[in-house]
């Protein structure tokens, strides 16, 4: 029999195990401590440093088998559980990255192979330690171990960053006005990249519901044959498109540009086309977010008088913070000039010979109607959609025209239009990206309204020479290195307007030589008359942007209620987090924007703007501090605790600097190109906001020609040498702040879904969305929030869909609440926007593009699947 003061007989693996943990407690301590001193130094939290001196005490006294190990851990732990709670709260995630390891090791020291050994004799210990001292020490730290569970289990029945509530029910006067492109596009079609012209990615469709969407199944599903890795891929090979449904037809382009037509019941191919890309470009991005239709002339949206649609003005409307031309632009019902002749031959002096779409494949002499595809070397090429065969009754008999014309500084590749263009009743308005931060002597970002049957150059409007809009003379070339507008761009024809979201001008860091012309309109929304070119209006969303914010989303058109008065509206989602509701009339803010101060002190050379505007509708996430550091354990944690202490950070728009710069929001963006999704019935939105920090850290260039940032050496091939911003005075490292093992240093959740009723600006519910399961080394299906990359769409029977989150699954919620109600797993990543539309067999069905996204690193594939509700 076994008395408190007779020690239990210890086996052999007892002894080695009480020294592998004393030896782990004590390097884990050396680390802790030597971390929190640093920590401490850069004035971060001295928890660490008392952490790591409680895990070199525990470990020594085990080492000398002392009970009173049991209490010093018991006392570490309990204090570090009331230190997390203090900082982080009830918030699972950010407590678990603090106690996770402690707590393991608090299990390992109550096993009986520690605790057993602490009763038998010590070198130099007259008699064997008490077992009381070993019962007690262990029990309270059993104690302090369920305390945390205790805890733990409470946190999981809250979230700190959940919003609960309900959007409204659809308005009452929220029919959309007569002669808007609702009126035009059967409720089963899709005809432009969000539906309409209008942007608004919303479809009147109502057979899915809430009651019925967990029924969906795969209808269909094929393989495009198009995936990433091929020779010259630059890395961001990206499959981002939004097919196209017209008729019964299907129409999607692939990353590597071949357009094809699908049955949209059944899938079936119906045609393909190559346009046979010029090889060897300058490519940053590689990608087709969607093409664009021209219906025959008989369905065309008609011309509609700007009086007898435009609402009246509201009762009382918020101060303007929009910017009026200068220039006088004309009358909103103004039309364009009758149709120029066709366009003589656009090559520019010294560029490679294009491919001749006519030349190359199927053509014909006449298209009733017409499928637009923005190429990757700089071409716009006219399709029919019944064939595939190329239009030859467009651009002269090329069936094509060339983007290169009048542009500086050739390098193919470094230009093209990733988005699809606008096509409108008489023009084709075409915008196009530049390379980021390659140099300060990129192409122009020129705009340009080309005649939709002739392709004949009707104006443009250069935002570094805005009041020229006339078409530009023979010989001369546009604006050098202009911002330009990469993004999807919206239209009201009704209003006679075309509207562009802008970017920046390279480079996006450093902005000391920028022409007023060019600090006008970066960043900003601007409205151009569709007859003329001339700027309308111009609203800026950022003032001398030094954070990539430039306007990635397409504005969204919509009518809305404002003190009982229906306005035509337009709300613009920004990087920043911004949503900004403006009278699409004037840009006059609908919802209050005001200017707040903004952090000074921008690199040599250089400014920063006093203030910055923020909108009353604001996804902007609280700053961040070392409290909302984390890791997956205390030690990458602490790690993202000293590089923050290290970073310059005094909250949004913190100018970079050659010290390194947090940048919150980074530049992924709260919101990006995917933008959001309004029910115009509701007047309210499907947002996705995405919270990510990155690092900017400028690096002095000693000249114009050495290689500065590039880690994994010079480029291979023709693709471009991106952040040496060759011709500025700093190259820019850019990378997400991440910990050593690559987890985000800010705690989670890094993404949600969110309701707006954009009528008062309230967010009525937002919720984290989807699960780390395909970010982690190990499947963990925990519902942490990721990013998203790719849009919503909204349907009238009460159901969004999304899916772009980096983990691979489409999902179904439910507008009114934002309650996840469905799921389905997807090959591949999903960073694209979905769209619905009506079968021939009458069903209404759910098309998902699963590539993948190059930047985001999920899984490359090429699928595109429909989804639909059972056949009855």
């Amino acid at each position: 029999m076994v008395g408190d003061d007779i020690p239990n007989p210890i086996p052999p693996r007892g002894e080695a195990a009480i020294n592998i943990v004393a030896l782990l407690l004590l390097l884990m301590g050396l680390g802790v401590a030597g971390g929190g001193i640093w920590l401490a130094v850069l004035q971060g939290s001295g928890y660490y440093v008392a952490a790591g001196a409680g895990l070199l005490a525990t470990g020594w006294l085990l080492m000398r088998r002392q009970p009173a190990a049991l209490w010093v851990y018991a006392l570490l732990f309990g204090a570090s559980l009331v230190w997390s709670v203090w900082e982080a709260g009830l918030d699972w995630w950010p407590m678990a990255a603090r106690l996770d390891v402690l707590f393991v090791f608090g299990l390992l020291l109550l096993t009986p192979w520690v605790t057993q050994r602490l009763v038998h004799d010590v070198p130099g210990q007259a008699d064997p330690a008490p077992v009381s001292l070993r019962r007690d020490g262990g029990l309270a730290l059993a104690m302090a171990l369920v305390l945390f569970v205790v805890v733990a289990v409470l946190s999981w029945t809250r979230d700190p960053h959940e919003i609960i509530g309900q959007l409204p029910g659809a308005a009452g006067n929220a029919t959309p006005a007569l002669g808007g492109p609702e009126d035009v596009v059967p409720p089963g079609e899709w005809h432009a990249y969000g539906r309409t012209g209008y942007g608004q990615r919303y479809s009147p469709l109502g057979e899915i519901t809430p009651a019925n969407v967990d029924q969906l199944q795969v209808a269909w599903q094929i393989q495009t044959g198009d995936l990433r890795g091929r020779s010259g891929d630059p890395e961001e090979t990206t499959d981002e498109v939004t097919p196209l449904k017209v008729g019964e037809r299907l129409f999607l382009c692939t990353p590597h540009q071949s357009v094809i037509a699908l049955d949209a019941t059944t899938g079936a191919q119906l045609w393909r086309y190559d346009p046979k890309i010029q090889g060897k470009l300058a490519l940053q991005h590689l990608t087709c977010r969607g093409l664009s239709y021209q219906p025959p002339r008989s369905e065309a949206t008609p011309t509609v008088q700007a009086a007898a649609t435009a609402p009246a003005e509201p009762a009382s409307a918020p101060a303007p913070a929009a910017e009026p031309a200068s220039a006088s632009a004309s009358s909103p019902a103004s039309e364009p000039p009758p149709s120029p002749p066709a366009p003589p031959e656009l090559a520019t002096s010294g560029q490679a010979a294009q491919p001749v779409a006519a030349d190359s494949g199927h053509a014909t002499d006449h298209c009733p109607a017409r499928l637009f595809m923005p190429t990757a070397d700089g071409r716009l090429i006219a399709l029919d959609p019944d064939t595939g065969a190329v239009c030859k009754d467009f651009g002269g008999g090329k069936g094509q025209i060339n983007l290169w014309a009048h542009m500086p500084n050739l390098d193919p590749g470094s230009y093209y239009s990733t988005s699809p263009v606008v096509v409108t009743r008489k023009l084709l308005i075409v915008g196009g990206t530049v390379l980021d931060n390659l140099s300060t002597h990129e192409q122009s970002g020129v705009i340009r309204a080309f005649d939709i049957d002739t392709g004949a150059l009707v104006w443009n409007w250069d935002s570094g020479n805005p009041d020229s809009t006339e078409p530009i003379a023979p010989g001369q070339t546009y604006t050098v290195n202009s911002p330009n507008s990469w993004s999807i761009a919206s239209v009201d024809e009704a209003l006679g307007m075309v509207y562009l979201p802008m970017g920046n001008q390279p480079p996006d860091q450093w902005g000391g030589r920028r022409s007023p012309a060019v600090e006008n309109y970066s960043s900003s929304v601007v409205a151009l008359d569709l007859a003329t070119g001339k700027v309308r209006w111009r609203f800026q969303t950022v003032h001398h942007d030094l954070w990539d914010y430039d306007v990635p989303a397409q504005p969204t058109l919509f009518d809305l209620t404002v003190n009982g008065a229906t306005v035509p509206a337009l709300v613009q989602p920004t990087k920043q987090g911004e949503l900004f509701v403006l009278d699409r009339r004037t840009g006059t803010p609908l919802l209050p924007v005001t200017e707040t101060p903004a952090p000074q002190g921008a690199a040599q050379g250089d400014h920063s703007a006093p203030t910055q505007p923020r909108s009353a509708l604001s996804f902007d996430p609280p700053p961040l501090s070392g409290r909302q550091m984390w890791g997956v354990t205390m030690f990458d944690q602490l790690a993202c605790r000293i590089a923050f202490q290290r970073l310059r950070y005094e909250g949004r728009f913190t100018p970079p600097s050659v010290q390194g710069s947090l940048i919150y929001p980074g530049n992924f963006g709260t919101f990006n190109w995917g933008g959001i999704a309004v029910d115009p019935t509701r007047q309210a939105a499907f947002t996705t906001p995405t919270y990510l920090a990155f690092v900017s850290k400028l690096v002095p260039r000693p000249d114009d020609k050495a290689l500065m940032v590039q880690d994994k050496g010079p480029p291979q091939g023709s693709l471009p040498a991106l952040n040496e911003n060759f011709g500025a005075p700093f190259a820019v490292k850019l990378s997400p702040f991440v910990s050593p093992i690559g987890i985000p240093c800010q705690a989670p959740p890094w993404g949600y879904v969110a309701g707006v009723d954009l009528r008062t600006g309230r967010i009525a519910w937002k919720h984290r969305n989807g699960t780390v399961r395909d970010l982690s080394p190990v499947p963990l299906p925990f519902r942490m929030g990721v990013p998203n990359l790719g849009g919503p769409v909204m349907t009238a029977g009460g159901v969004a869909f999304l899916s772009g989150t980096l983990d691979n699954y489409v999902r179904g919620y439910e507008i009114a609440s934002g309650r996840e109600l469905w799921r389905s797993r997807l090959p591949a990543g999903g960073q694209a926007t979905p769209m619905t539309y009506t079968g021939a067999d009458g069903r209404q069905y759910l098309l998902v593009v699963a590539g993948g996204h190059g930047s985001t690193g999920t899984k490359a594939g090429d699928s595109v699947i429909a989804y639909a509700l059972p056949k009855r």
